[in-house]
């Protein structure tokens, strides 16, 4: 969601950068396709623009969901709506989009006067995605929905994080760079961070600072890799996907970046 162009505030907290990739589910239940265009009974109808704000909606106990950019996209922000999707927009009553979008404007300007534009703060820390989870949740009237949830989200995170810190080579915390929006990855791994980067390619200087500290790991973001980070520094690179699937189900995001964590501090 690998391309290098970076189109995004340095404000933005876990771009989450940007992300990512975004898609349209199969679920039928969690996501809107063919025949979705009505919203259930008692539940809102939510269109957003990638499967990262879907997933969000969707742990925030929203059903009726249609996603925008293809998963198929690797680096969501670079999508240009198409007419069918903005006719979509119009038609919801919660529309959930991030603000370094560029697509943003657009969204603005196609949503029908009963929906309600909401701004997501993408960022896959834990702490963040309850704080957005519970924000939407009381936002749709789905708080029960939500705080079930959290409880599942909690005891899954714990879990991995536990099994990685059981995992640490020698036991001790490994030292890692990580680009700006996987930095959450470090913390689900109890990694200690000495360095970060991006979202523009390392510069020269970059490059000779970040080596010096001697990382074990570079935590790489997926969406909008620049290549390898510290070429002929020894460190190994992880590619870190911020983007759930077509499910959007966020739990997986955590459990392949664990997965991808442990090999790495496994292998020698």
């Amino acid at each position: 969601m690998a391309r290098t162009r970076v189109r995004i505030p340095a404000v933005l907290a876990l771009s989450a950068a940007l992300f990512l990739t975004a898609g349209c589910g199969n679920d039928a239940s969690s996501t809107s396709g063919e025949g979705q265009d009505q919203p259930r009974a008692g539940k809102p109808s939510v269109v957003v623009t990638t499967t990262w704000e879907g997933a969000f909606a969707k742990a925030a106990g929203a059903e009726d969901i249609k996603v925008i950019v293809p998963q198929s996209v690797h680096h969501a922000p670079d999508y240009d709506p198409k007419p069918s999707d903005l006719a979509a927009v119009a038609k919801a009553d919660f529309v959930l989009y991030a603000p370094f979008e560029p697509y943003a404007a657009k969204i603005k300007e196609a949503a029908g006067s009963k929906a309600k534009l909401v701004e997501v703060e993408l960022d896959n820390d834990p702490a963040k995605v309850s704080a957005e989870v519970g924000r939407l949740a009381g936002l749709f009237g789905t708080a029960e929905s939500a705080a079930q949830w959290k409880t599942g989200f909690d005891a899954e995170y714990t879990k991995l994080n536990q099994d990685l810190q059981a995992a640490w080579p020698g036991g001790r915390s490994p030292s890692v760079v990580t680009q700006v929006f996987t930095a959450w990855s470090a913390k689900l791994a109890g990694a200690t961070t000495v360095g970060t980067y991006g979202p523009e390619a390392v510069t020269p200087a970059q490059l000779a600072e970040l080596s010096a500290k001697k990382p074990a790991l570079v935590l790489d973001n997926a969406h909008m890799s620049t290549g390898t980070v510290l070429p002929d520094s020894g460190a190994k690179q992880l590619k870190i996907v911020n983007y759930p699937g077509d499910d959007l189900d966020l739990l997986p995001v955590y459990r392949n970046a664990a997965a991808e964590l442990k090999k790495a501090m496994a292998t020698p």
